[in-house]
């Protein structure tokens, strides 16, 4: 039986001063009951369009979408159609409704007309499940981002939907926390009986679908079960698409010769290499072929933290301590990795680096400047420090996209010309093309669209230090490999970077050093090497190794040297005669 139909269906957006854009070209998908449907492509696809679809919140330009064989665009089944149908949106700000989280929470219970006691109830169980019990008295906006998105899990999970769509709904929890939403959706699909549809750009996350639905240019690519679907590396790739990181593994050292199974998780790469194994000699002897990444020739520190201390609401009676005598140092021309738990200080951290938040204790002194001295020149420190938002929403307030990028550079009275060639670099930089770009509409974008234009506008200011917080959260592989090329880039001309992430396999690849922040505080600093050799450490705070780096634990012990990213791993195998 079929919970969701969808038939031929076409979807455009026509905003005013630019050109339709089509989202949806011919869509049809059969979504069974108690099924679990991942749901891949670029970002642009049509993806959150389509998950928009399902309950309503769009109706198509052309075609049918069924729920139960309610058709959508009977309004007088609207109501048991979202009943049906819980949505939990990419932007989890744009899902609030109260400003207490246990309140936002009952909403949709209250709506469905229920008993107080039945409300209390699911309250309390959906905080429970996602986490967030000790938060149930606090603002929406008090939380983290990564915090945000649980209430919004909990708020639609309260409503004890049929059907669970979650666009993008783990883009800003920690490694653990995205494992232990991805468990309490597994169970409801298999314990409860809840279809699930699972927008995503995580790879591993798609694991746990019963079937995967991969989508490209408004349109179906192809679908098949997971391991039928990443078996297809090629096929993915060529849609800016990837694997996960074991698959990547293996189909690394197939291309050297090697003969592998299939293997999409750390366990299967793991058992699949030591199958392979042939030498116990050559392996005793493989810490000798890695030598550690050699350390940035930097001794200046552009950014000075020494015993920062912040509070929220200070002096009311809802006031809470983020910061707890936080001290670190962001030297110059390096790229420094800032990771840590959802709600752990990150965001809080790099808010003070730009005087954007001002210390409650201790100090911050930055490119010269004390960022606490009540005669700051503000203005001239947010310049050379330039911060992109978690949340790119929460940067963007100009109606198209190029008067946005343009805001920073017309307010330091340049020329129009200089401006407009500002913009123009900027936008081409991080992937927008100016002229299909400029006059778009800003909030029509994707996320992922939306991140590249708060950076554009950053990068439109020249910047001596960037900071950036999940810049990658909501893009596709092919768009975060662009933005860490860009990154790279403004790297090696120079430009220091402080990059905060989830994404531990990016910062294993590009991180000259990291600061891990727990409870509001710094838990510990090193090289992403010296780190990842303590993954029981990293678990403890909420946060993991990178998978292929996990295969090698594994496989070798704890003792060996972790593994960081594909090509190393590459080199330790054919190092071993593994596979030759």
């Amino acid at each position: 039986m079929s919970h969701i139909e969808v038939h031929d269906v076409h979807h455009t957006y026509a905003p005013e001063r630019a050109e339709p854009v089509q989202a949806l070209r011919g869509v049809s998908l059969s979504i069974r009951a108690g099924e679990y449907v991942a749901v891949l492509g670029h970002n642009g696809c049509g993806k959150s369009t389509l998950a928009r679809l399902l309950n309503g919140l769009l109706l198509p330009t052309q075609g049918t979408v069924r729920v139960k064989g309610w058709e959508t665009r009977d309004r007088a089944r609207l109501r048991e159609i979202r009943a049906t149908v819980g949505m939990v949106f990419q932007h989890p700000d744009n899902q609030f409704v109260a400003t207490i989280v246990e309140e936002d929470v009952a909403f949709g219970p209250e709506n469905l007309g229920l008993p107080r006691s039945e409300i209390v109830d699911r309250v309390a169980w959906s905080l429970d499940q996602v986490e967030l019990t000790q938060y149930r008295g606090r603002a929406p906006h008090q939380l983290s981002g990564g915090q945000k998105q649980r209430a919004c899990i909990a708020g639609v999970l309260a409503m004890r939907p049929e059907v669970l769509v979650l666009d993008e709904a783990t883009a800003m929890l920690d490694p653990l926390g995205r494992v232990e939403v991805l468990k309490l959706v597994r169970q409801l699909n298999r314990g409860e009986g809840v279809t699930v549809v699972a927008i995503t750009h995580h790879m591993e996350e798609a694991l746990e679908a019963d079937r995967v639905v991969v989508m490209s240019e408004g349109r179906i690519a192809f679908e098949g079960t997971p391991r039928e679907v990443f078996a297809r590396v090629a096929d993915l790739r060529a849609l800016r698409l990837d694997v996960p990181g074991p698959m990547q593994v293996v189909d690394a050292l197939r291309a050297k010769g090697a003969v592998l199974e299939d293997a999409l998780t750390a366990d299967e790469l793991s058992q699949s290499l030591k199958r392979e194994a042939r030498s116990e000699e050559r392996r005793a002897s493989r810490a000798a072929a890695f030598a550690p990444r050699p350390s940035p020739l930097v001794h200046s520190s552009v950014i000075t933290v020494s015993r920062l201390a912040h509070y929220y609401l200070r002096g009311s009676p809802l006031e809470v301590q983020a910061l707890f005598d936080v001290s670190l140092e962001v030297r110059r021309g390096e790229i420094l990795g800032i990771v840590g738990q959802t709600g752990s200080g990150k965001s809080t951290i790099v808010q003070h680096f730009n005087a954007l938040l001002r210390p409650h204790g201790g100090t911050v002194v930055a490119l010269g400047h004390d960022l606490g001295a009540a005669d700051l020149d503000v203005l001239e420190v947010r310049r050379k420090i330039g911060l992109v938002f978690q949340s790119p929403e929460a940067q963007l307030f100009e109606q198209y996209v190029g008067d946005d990028v343009a805001y920073g550079p017309r307010n330091l009275k340049l020329p129009k010309e200089q401006v407009r060639e500002r913009v123009r670099v900027a936008m081409e930089s991080v992937g927008l093309p100016f002229e299909q770009f400029k006059d778009r509409i800003t909030f029509a974008l994707s996320g992922g669209q939306m991140r590249r234009v708060a950076l554009a506008g950053v990068l439109a200011l020249e910047p001596e230090v960037l900071v950036l917080d999940e810049p990658t959260a909501g893009l596709d592989p092919a768009g975060r490999e662009q933005i860490w090329g860009l990154i790279r880039s403004l790297h090696a001309r120079g430009l220091t970077v402080v990059v905060i992430s989830h994404n531990m396999e990016e910062l294993a690849a590009a991180a000259d050093r990291l600061v891990l922040v727990a409870g509001g505080r710094v838990a510990l600093t090193g090289t992403p090497r010296e780190l990842f050799a303590q993954p029981q450490a990293l678990e403890a705070l909420r946060l993991r190794v990178p998978e292929i780096t996990r295969a090698f634990q594994l496989r070798d012990g704890l003792e060996s040297q972790p593994v960081l990213g594909v090509a190393e791993a590459v080199a330790r195998v054919m190092g071993d005669g593994h596979g030759l």
